[in-house]
């Protein structure tokens, strides 16, 4: 009988977007990239892409995507954020699954995930229908074809649930063995047997018949050998990892067996620095030495039907010990990080979002009914304009969905409705419950959804919902003494970061002062349309009066606005927004706040403001976060350049004395070691970052470096230095010239010198591909361009072994094994 290997990684981050800007802002904790999505794409995502596996030297002789021969699911919210932010990985991720279909008798490797996390047995019916839906609707947009299986957010299941994926065309899910109740062997004379401790076989397809008639296959993947994957260090060499895969195999079964584990995705790279090389080693191990056949869920299930029906143990996980408690009570599982917290706010937390959802839910279906012909349905299907909110999307969306011909006003308030019950789902995202304290960031993102959906509620509705929500969240305690409570959180986190079109007005009336006023701008989910503008300056001091129409493209809804802005340097700026109140009002405030200005009376620009804008002021602090740390960067530049100046000036006057503290190794006085690390440091990312690396001025920096004893900003100065690597390699993608050529040589010289590692897998990429067309190069390069080719993919760490015979004699060699 044929023994099967499917390996299925479960790829999400939690949703980190501002709800009110449908974006992620900067996060200082992922330093040195911008967010955790762009950190965890670069540590896992990317590199599971392109896998390296190295040969007997140590060297990269293949490069692998993984996405190609393990079955795996993305978060569609993780997808939707990498097709704008990580387009290149995000379409190498589309083609590999297109590519295994290729490979698996037509099954391609992904499969679909309920759309934003949601604990699904926690969830009322209709709830489950629409993640369920939009997460089908989501994967065949962007995969272009149906998912045959599902993955359940932490495997949570009941039996309503795999109801639910049935209605919908799913054929399977992955659960973990514990999960499964009792097992016996389909047709006359099976006897049901319980499992006990999740000792269900795992290589076998289970059918589980649902009290509805229909019935869905199941997959319980082996237990010991995930955990092993993900808690124990298996991934440390990847020929150890095959073997452990192939354990799991036995010659007492007389039938097609299916070894399969399943993980989060981010164990393999980001969890485990290099697990995708393992991952990718172990896959290549056993294919290419014919030790098990790989394959997917889909390909394995259309050769081998299910032979044994079970049942499900109901409201049960593979992250909870407890069943699915750890999402709505203190179960007892947390991180461990904190011994002595509780995490009895669950419950609280849990009951007040869902009194917020029931309360929501009977208002929801009385105006959207007025407008739409059946709000439940229009709420399954709204997934399509989540997807596409472009005015043709829209038509079609109101045009199948409408009562009748909805105004610009009335599809304002049906979009308003439908956005307030996204976010009433958003607010339940499972990360919310998993960790252990109350104000932790996913946690806090909850509740801003929640502040979002009662936001659109109270636009709606009118006041009522957020008093009485507070009320309930206020029973949610932290386990620190000084955040206080779910309310003290709201109060504190969410009232601050909640938008509306004025707000957004305000941002764009100071970050354009800076910048400079364009007739149409975009601010995340905003359009910015400008009317009318006048703009002063005098000394540092400058000014601005003008009227613009913000829009968001979410919900349609618009605002026409006046503003006025006043920018006294530094970080001092003051401005005002207002709804548009006429021509005569807005003449009045440009005659006056011009009078005031051009009289140099700045107090008096600050009254014409008061007066206009009812004492409702703006400064740099009411700006979004990027663009606050942007044009605070601006406002700052004169500042840090006089630093640097004075900074630069004790260093090298002191800098004989430095060094000889550091030749005879005495300790440098405080001040002069901080003195020494900021110049350094700022010379050598300068000197990173320019056009044209100065070895030579790089490696007398080094040298001071090392002698003085400076601490580095490792990450930051090797996120810098990748950059330019990758930069000046790029070059060589469109002309392979001799300048070209050594240029990237010289730079590469710099990975011997640096005291830390570099990212080189975009490089090592770009010129892995370069040489795979090895025997055509020699033909149309000089010797001294072809031993730089050379030199290039030796520093690179690949095998250049083809390229160097087809220099010697156009011939290409055997390929050299692989190793772990």
């Amino acid at each position: 009988m044929e023994r099967y290997i499917c390996i299925h990684s479960h790829f999400y981050q939690p949703p980190r977007e501002n709800p009110w800007l449908e974006a992620i802002e900067q996060q200082d904790s992922a330093y040195p990239f911008h967010d955790w999505n762009e950190r965890v794409t670069a540590e896992c995502y990317a590199p599971n892409s392109a896998a390296r596996i190295l040969g007997p030297n140590g060297r990269i002789h293949e490069i692998y995507s993984n996405y190609g021969h393990i079955s795996f699911n993305f978060g569609p919210t993780l997808l939707s954020w990498m097709e704008e932010k990580a387009p290149n990985i995000y379409q190498r991720i589309l083609d590999s699954d297109r590519q295994s279909a290729e490979r698996f008798s037509g099954h391609g490797n992904a499969m679909a995930q309920a759309y934003n996390h949601m604990i699904l047995p926690l969830a009322n019916r209709s709830d489950k229908q629409t993640q369920v839906i939009w997460g089908i609707h989501d994967f065949e947009k962007r995969f272009g074809r149906s998912p045959e299986g599902m993955w359940l957010p932490e495997a949570a299941v009941d039996v309503e649930s795999l109801e639910v994926l049935v209605d919908q065309g799913i054929k399977f899910t992955v659960l973990a063995p514990h999960q499964a109740g009792q097992v016996r062997k389909l047709g006359p004379g099976g006897r049901w047997k319980g499992v006990q401790g999740g000792q269900i076989d795992p290589t076998r397809a289970y059918l589980c018949k649902l009290p509805s008639g229909k019935q869905i296959t199941l997959f319980f993947y082996d237990g010991p050998i995930s955990r092993a994957v993900a808690f124990e260090g298996l991934l440390s060499n990847g020929e150890t990892f095959a073997q452990r895969l192939l354990s799991g195999f036995s010659e007492n079964r007389d039938w097609s067996q299916l070894m399969h584990i399943a993980t989060d995705g981010e164990t393999y790279g980001h969890h485990h620095r290099h697990g995708e090389m393992a991952l990718a080693y172990a896959l290549h191990y056993i294919e290419s030495n014919n030790l098990a056949k790989i394959t997917n869920y889909g390909e394995y299930l259309e050769k081998n039907p299910a032979t044994h029906e079970v049942e499900i143990v109901n409201n049960t996980s593979w992250s909870c010990a407890h069943g699915i408690e750890r999402w709505r009570s203190n179960c007892g599982c947390n991180s461990g990080m904190k011994p002595g917290w509780t995490q009895d706010w669950r419950t609280p937390l849990r009951n007040a979002l869902d009194e917020l959802r029931n309360g929501l839910n009977k208002p929801y279906e009385e105006a959207a009914g007025k407008l739409l012909k059946n709000p439940c349905q229009a709420r399954d299907e709204y997934v399509d304009v989540i997807l596409d909110r472009t005015k043709p999307s829209l038509d079609r969306f109101f045009a199948k969905q409408q009562t009748h011909e909805l105004s610009k006003e009335e599809r304002v308030q049906a979009l308003k409705l439908l956005e307030m019950q996204r976010h009433a789902m958003l607010m339940y995202t499972s990360c919310g419950w998993f960790f252990d304290e109350l104000s932790g960031i996913e946690t806090v993102q909850v509740i801003m959804y929640a502040g979002r959906a009662l936001q659109l509620a109270q636009d709606l509705f009118g006041n009522g919902f957020e008093q009485h929500f507070l009320a309930k969240l206020a029973q949610a305690r932290s386990n620190l003494k000084e955040i206080g409570n779910g309310r003290d959180i709201y109060e504190r986190s969410v009232k601050p970061a909640q938008v509306n079109l004025l707000s957004v007005g305000a941002h764009y009336a100071i970050a354009s002062l800076f910048d400079g006023y364009n007739t149409h701008s975009s601010i995340y989910a905003y359009d910015v349309n400008l009317k009318q503008h006048e703009q002063r300056a005098a000394g540092r001091t400058r000014s601005a009066v003008g009227r613009a129409v913000i829009c968001s493209r979410v919900t349609l809804e618009e605002a026409d606005t006046t503003f006025g802005v006043i920018h006294f340097g530094d970080h001092n700026v003051n401005a005002g927004v207002r709804y548009f109140q006429g021509e005569q009002e807005y003449e009045a405030l440009r005659s006056e706040t011009e009078e005031a200005y051009l009289g140099g009376d700045i107090a008096a620009v600050l009254r014409v403001f008061d007066k206009h804008f009812d004492s409702t002021t703006y400064n740099l602090k009411s700006l979004f976060r990027d663009e606050q740390r942007r044009i605070v960067d601006q406002v700052l530049r004169s500042t840090l350049n006089e630093a640097d100046t004075a900074y630069r000036q004790i260093y090298e006057h002191h800098a004989s004395l430095m060094q000889f503290l550091g030749s005879i190794h005495a300790p440098l006085p405080y001040i002069l070691r901080v003195t020494a690390e900021f110049v350094l440091n700022s010379r050598l990312r300068a000197a990173f970052s320019g056009p044209n690396l100065n070895i030579g001025e790089i490696q007398d920096l080094l040298g001071t470096v090392k002698r003085e004893n400076i601490e580095l900003d490792v990450e930051g100065l090797a996120f810098v230095l990748k950059k330019t690597i990758n930069r000046i390699g790029e070059a060589l993608e469109s002309d392979l010239s001799l300048k070209n050529l050594s240029r990237f040589d010289e730079a590469l010289s710099l990975l011997k010198m640096v005291p830390f590692d570099v990212d080189l897998w975009r490089a090592q990429n770009m010129f892995f591909d370069l040489l795979q067309r090895a025997p055509q190069i020699p033909e149309c390069l000089s010797a001294e361009a072809q031993n730089h080719l050379i030199s290039i993919g030796e520093r690179l760490g690949l095998y250049v072994g083809v390229f160097q015979n087809a220099v010697a004699q156009n011939g290409t060699p055997e390929p050299v094994p692989a190793v772990a």
